[in-house]
């Protein structure tokens, strides 16, 4: 029977569990999508339960069929995401979505008690995003589900929660608790004041190599505390690289530099800069997009104008001609020029085109040319980056790379070799017991 390491890696679209083997290889994948629900505002949410369901069986099937023998299990999941738990140790809300609208008033009082909202954000790295902010989640549970707040004894990040299913431990991680959820100081890399002040008790975070020796069907198996995706998805080039960043590309498109010194600076931070954390408690100095959306709306509306099927761009052959002309014209015309804030397509834009081809290239050259602002926004004054790694849907986009390499030629824009990075980046860290 095989030894290997099962990573549960559960995404807002795809939830997924891999196996590895002693070397790392994937030798076993299984996945699967779910409808949203909703919550008990009536707005959509991931169904918690059936999500659940889904882990615990896929582990139960895993062990009947008699193929592998789990020795390890961790977990990776999108971050803004809470679980509310009560004495009992019983959930006590559904996954509320963490584009559900907040009134960004409720939370005054709190920029004003810290320093502002400048300084507030700066201190925790955490652009005021919302709902994208945890700490906020809570303070709005209290505030607005007093019935609720009055039954919490814990509070886990979503990684945090499927790792509690197995093993019953309350925990934390660095990855969680530094991914944009403005309860942690990266002054003092500790959690912010604000929490005991508002008497908000969180887990104490602890590396991501520590597991839990839990019995699961019968057997023992170490149990990780899980991780937040994006910092997993950076393991495995931490193991082996140096001096890079990593562009990880999906709806969001986010540049990690996990090399950078220097604090986070307010000019970085209004320009959708942010800090992960690294499983090890090391800053990563990020840029967040919301690119990868703008790009899906753009399909759509591409598709419409031109009458042609929504994957059409994937038929696109590197046009390298076009590629040299538009980025001569540096036209601006599709994005706005500072920080997006409208996410939607405006089809108007399109009749300034002749073709698709035109049109589509023109998106992905202003989607590039904001990558690299982020790129440079994140690098040190005095570093050498000279390698980014690109990974995940965007590293097969050859219009996105040319575009990328035109724009800055002093950088090896590479594609990460590493394949589903996120959950390796999760078993990694449980190497030890396998």
């Amino acid at each position: 029977m095989k030894k290997v390491i099962a990573v549960i890696d559960i995404g807002k679209t795809n939830k997924k569990v891999f196996l590895f083997d002693e070397n790392f290889e994937v030798v076993f994948q299984n996945s699967t999508q779910f409808d949203e629900i909703i919550d008990d505002d009536g707005f959509p949410c991931d169904d918690i339960v059936a999500i659940e369901n889904w882990i615990k069986n896929q582990i139960l099937s895993i062990q009947k069929k008699g193929d592998f023998k789990i020795q390890a299990i961790n977990f990776t999941t999108h971050g803004a995401s809470l679980m509310y738990l009560d004495k009992a140790g019983k959930r006590l809300t559904p996954l509320y979505n963490y584009l559900k609208k907040l009134d960004l008033k409720d939370y005054e009082n709190l920029y004003r008690k810290n320093g502002g909202v400048e300084e507030f954000s700066r201190k925790t790295a955490s652009p005021v995003y919302g709902m994208l902010n945890t700490g906020l989640q809570i303070l709005w549970i209290k505030k607005y589900k007093p019935e609720i707040w009055k039954q919490v004894n814990a509070v886990l990040h979503y990684p945090q929660y499927l790792s509690y299913l197995f093993t019953g431990k309350i925990t934390a991680d660095y990855t969680s608790v530094g991914a944009h959820t403005a309860t942690w100081d990266f002054d003092t890399m500790q959690y912010h004041s604000w929490l005991k002040d508002e008497n908000i008790t969180l887990p104490e975070p602890c590396k991501g190599n520590k597991a839990t020796i839990a019995e699961i069907n019968g057997e023992k198996i170490a149990v990780g505390m899980g991780m937040h995706d994006s910092s997993s998805s950076i393991i495995p080039l931490l193991d082996k690289e140096k001096d890079f960043v990593l562009l990880s590309t999906g709806t969001w498109i986010i540049a990690m530099n996990p090399f950078s010194k220097e604090v986070l600076t307010q000019h970085q931070l209004n320009n959708n800069c942010l800090c992960f954390m690294t499983p090890e408690k090391q800053q990563i100095k990020s840029s967040m997009q919301f690119l990868g959306r703008i790009h899906e709306v753009y399909l759509k509306a591409l598709s419409e104008h031109y009458n042609v099927n929504i994957n059409t761009h994937l038929d696109l052959s590197l046009n390298a001609m076009l590629c040299e002309e538009i980025h001569q014209k540096n036209a601006r015309i599709f994005l706005s020029e500072g920080i997006d804030t409208d996410f939607e397509a405006y089809k108007e834009n399109l009749n300034a085109f002749t073709s698709y081809e035109t049109a589509y290239y023109q998106l992905i050259y202003e989607i590039a040319k904001k990558v690299i602002v982020g790129i440079d926004l994140i690098s040190d004054k005095n570093a050498n980056i000279s390698n980014v790694f690109i990974s995940g849907g965007f590293n097969k986009n050859e219009i996105f790379i040319k575009f990328l390499r035109l724009l800055k030629d002093n950088i090896e824009f590479k594609i990460s070799d590493c394949k589903n990075e996120s959950a390796l980046g999760a078993a990694l860290m449980m190497k030890n017991y396998l």
